[in-house]
């Protein structure tokens, strides 16, 4: 399977993900509600996650549910940058992320199948590394784009009526309710829907998917008792883990909080959005050769080193509230460290489920994983988000770095 249509549709939504901490501080929407945003949507994808691989392992149609994936991601956008308030944002948001639960197992399963299991490691590497590359090149435009938005004539058609602004001999209407905070950000919302309506068409014209037997007789629940002990252990611990892996939206709000008392929002917002890129560009670096780790010394012990990494991220950024740090340099580190674990954990897992369970039920017990994932990850974020805001950012991080720490624990305890 070629990787361009992963790549054009995270280069959507990762842009979305790099700017909307901003947009939403510029909409006066707090913490609690991105938190909460990103916990329903994260909680919305597992779901389909596991609905997704049970139809995909009983029926056996891969390509038309990762298409309609793929299309309902630039529709969740299109509702993000109408949006006034965070009921809109939240219905964008869940859209998006039904979509990104509804491929994301097809996928894998379909790249396990290409590949023999001892390469499965540097394999994944490759494929996560690559479609990385649309999250680096996604939120680098969107900042530029930030950054050379915010100088356009915002108020000078507040009026009601549409005006037209030249760029590059194009005209593009703009709204005119849309004012000087808040139009930089929509106006790269928009443009973000792109990417995402060629992300459809690559895959529709691009992509054959290999040979695979539909199980008729697969039944959900039997399926699911039925999978093996040692890789219920494993979704125990991730489960833990997991709830206290917050969205990286958090982690970007973070940073961006930190930085506006000397930089101001737009500019605090470019930098925290620059960060994020730079642990994009991590994961992209060190994910291949994580991979190749993995298959040498195991794909199990590689992956407890990653959580370490993750459990030191939330410490970290609790520590840098704590601090009041507003060094880039210092909040670079966190992002540096948050880049390698996240390349462990999103190269390793699958590859440790393959390693557990029988290739008749492997679409499906991704599925699960990402269940358990999205799951814990909507608790976190969530709880994180609120936390932050009713009683402080250090005691939302630090209660995250807890459980991290646990699930880590519980990782290790498996053979």
């Amino acid at each position: 399977m070629r990787a361009s249509p992963a790549h054009l549709v995270i280069f959507c939504y990762e842009t979305t993900t790099v700017i909307l901490p901003g947009f939403l501080a510029v909409l006066g929407i707090p913490a609690a509600a991105l938190g909460i945003i990103e916990g329903i949507a994260d909680a919305v994808a597992s779901f389909t996650k596991m609905a997704s691989g049970y139809v995909a392992d009983k029926l056996g149609h891969r390509k038309l549910l990762v298409l309609i994936g793929y299309g309902l991601t630039p529709v969740g956008q299109a509702l993000i940058a109408m949006a006034a308030g965070w009921p809109l944002l939240l219905l964008g948001r869940i859209i998006s992320w039904f979509g990104k639960g509804l491929r994301g197992p097809l996928r894998d399963a379909i790249v396990i199948q290409a590949i023999t299991p001892q390469t499965r490691g540097r394999a994944f590497g490759f494929h996560r590394a690559a479609d990385t590359i649309g999250a680096v090149a996604g939120p680098l435009l969107g900042v530029a784009l930030l950054g050379w938005a915010q100088d356009l004539p915002w108020d000078a058609a507040a009026v009601p009526f549409n005006f037209v602004l030249s760029f590059l001999d194009v005209s593009v209407v703009i709204n005119p309710i849309w004012n000087a905070s808040e139009g930089p950000f929509r106006f790269v919302l928009w443009l973000s829907v792109i990417p995402g309506v060629l992300a459809v068409l690559a895959f529709l014209l691009l992509v054959k998917d290999p040979q695979h037997s539909p199980n008729p007789e697969l039944k959900f629940f039997s399926s699911l008792r039925g999978l093996p002990a040692r890789f219920k252990r494993y979704l125990v611990a991730i489960g833990i883990f997991g709830i206290g892996d917050f969205s990286h939206s958090l982690l970007i709000l973070a940073a961006t909080q930190l930085l506006t008392a000397s930089m101001g929002v737009i500019h605090a917002a470019q930098i925290a959005g620059l960060l994020y890129v730079g642990r994009n560009i991590v994961q992209v670096a060190v994910s291949y050769p994580v991979g190749v780790l993995a298959d040498r010394c195991g794909h199990l012990p590689v992956l407890v080193v990653g959580y370490v990494l993750g459990a030191l991220t939330a410490i970290l950024t609790a520590l840098a509230f704590w601090f009041s740090i507003d060094s880039i340099v210092m909040l670079g580190v966190i992002f540096f460290i948050a880049g390698l674990y996240v390349a462990v954990q999103e190269a390793l897992e699958s590859t440790v489920t393959a390693e557990m369970v029988s290739a008749d039920t492997l679409t499906m017990s991704i599925g699960a994983l990402g269940t358990v994932n999205g799951v814990a990850k909507f608790i976190s974020s969530a709880s994180v988000g609120v936390l932050w805001t009713a009683v402080s950012p250090v005691f939302g991080f630090g209660l995250a770095a807890l459980l991290m720490t646990t699930g880590t624990l519980a990782l290790r305890r498996i053979r």
